[in-house]
């Protein structure tokens, strides 16, 4: 009765395909705090869109650079504790990142796990019901879109 509005973070679902296999892999990365597989993720900045936010935090916890969609591919809620203990609900908007660049220095460099995944184990890793959700549309998304691509 008392809960408050969840808070907002934006996220990105970074993603490359393979170059031998054409294969399509999504980044995942440990949380810092409890190390469960997440995507890149943080709160808004003053000043920067929320698409730009996600590509930011994709730099600053992975290391990686690309272009980001502007348009949501969907949103997930979760439970996050801050660092005094308290619990808050969180619901993050995710954008499409394709990655064309990694970085071998950046901000959160050895605080976390960082391993590319078919869609498939990714969805098999992440805890989030909605984010696996996100996760398989957009693998269906980008399958249709290779498929279209591939019959012009």
């Amino acid at each position: 009765m008392f809960r408050r509005p969840p808070r907002q973070q934006y996220a990105a679902l970074c993603y490359r395909r393979k170059k031998k296999t054409g294969d399509l892999e999504v980044l995942l990365l440990t949380s810092r705090d409890t190390g469960r597989w997440v995507i890149p993720k943080g709160w808004p900045m003053p000043g920067k869109l929320s698409h730009e936010v996600a590509a930011r935090e994709a730099f600053e916890e992975a290391g990686v650079r690309g272009a980001v969609e502007t348009a949501p591919l969907g949103a997930f809620s979760y439970d996050k504790i801050l660092k005094d203990g308290i619990e808050v609900s969180c619901r993050v908007q995710v954008y499409a990142l394709e990655v064309s660049e990694l970085v071998k220095n950046f901000k959160e460099k050895g605080e976390r796990s960082i391993e590319w995944a078919s869609c498939d184990e990714a969805v098999k890793r992440v805890r989030e019901p909605e984010l696996r959700d996100i996760i398989l549309a957009f693998a269906q998304r980008m399958t249709q879109t290779s498929a279209a691509t591939q019959t012009k």
